[in-house]
């Protein structure tokens, strides 16, 4: 019973009314060449998923959208499929449980996801573009339009990814880690599809949190200045 009661306890923090708790997960695996590692990024009701390699830094592919759970069984909505010209899928199905308080996705012991520590942050959300700074009262990027440019951040992590609901064009992704304090906002860069060599960059910018709006100030990867506003989903 002791036991029984240990486990169950362990288990609470990753469940949530049936679901995946919301948070960061990570597992890894030792390739021929360098380590290959998976990252899960999930709320109560939407999660991206992510697939990249270091030393060398390659990125393999992303997907990301609405889910629902019923019983062990998820299924996401995919907005996005950074493989969509290849397979065609706007759908994603997998089973999951827990082993030792750590996730497995169809019963794969031999890649458990481990759940980041908690660190909760000003900025932690979902983020959606709206335009380019000042706000000085010009048309913005809504959640209705198919075009999108999406940043999740989380427990210290973040990823953007830009992409077409409609006819599932992937444009590029990135992401890495975080911090955000006193207006300081820095990331460093763990994966970047559009060009591998930029892993490992570190890079800081001002930020204002406005209500629902997150102003974002500084210079971007390729040094040129950058004032955007994001939208809290």
């Amino acid at each position: 019973m002791k036991n029984c009661t240990a486990f169950l306890l362990l288990m609470l923090p990753l469940l949530m009314l049936g679901q995946i708790a919301p948070g960061v997960y990570r597992a890894s695996e030792t390739m021929e060449n360098g380590k290959r590692n998976y990252q899960l990024l999930v709320t109560e009701s939407y999660l991206v998923h992510t697939v990249y390699n270091s030393n060398p830094a390659q990125f393999i592919s992303t997907i990301g959208g609405y889910y629902t759970v019923d019983q062990d069984s998820l299924k996401v909505t995919l907005e996005f499929n950074s493989d969509f010209e290849k397979n065609g899928e706007r759908e994603f199905r997998a089973n999951f449980g827990f082993q030792n308080g750590q996730l497995l996705f169809n019963a794969n012991a031999s890649l458990p996801y481990t759940r980041q520590p908690e660190v909760a942050q000003p900025l932690d959300g979902l983020w959606l573009f709206a335009t380019r700074g000042p706000d000085t009262g010009q048309e913005r990027r809504g959640d209705s339009a198919p075009r999108k440019t999406l940043k999740f951040l989380a427990e210290g992590h973040f990823q953007w990814i830009a992409y077409n609901v409609e006819t599932m064009a992937f444009s590029g992704t990135g992401g890495g880690r975080y911090a955000a304090d006193q207006g300081t906002y820095t990331e460093v860069i763990e994966f970047f599809s559009r060009d591998d060599s930029r892993v490992g960059a570190e890079l800081s910018f001002e930020f204002e949190r406005k209500d629902a709006d997150w102003h974002h100030k500084g210079k971007n990867s390729k040094g040129e200045p950058m004032y955007e506003i994001w939208s809290l989903r």
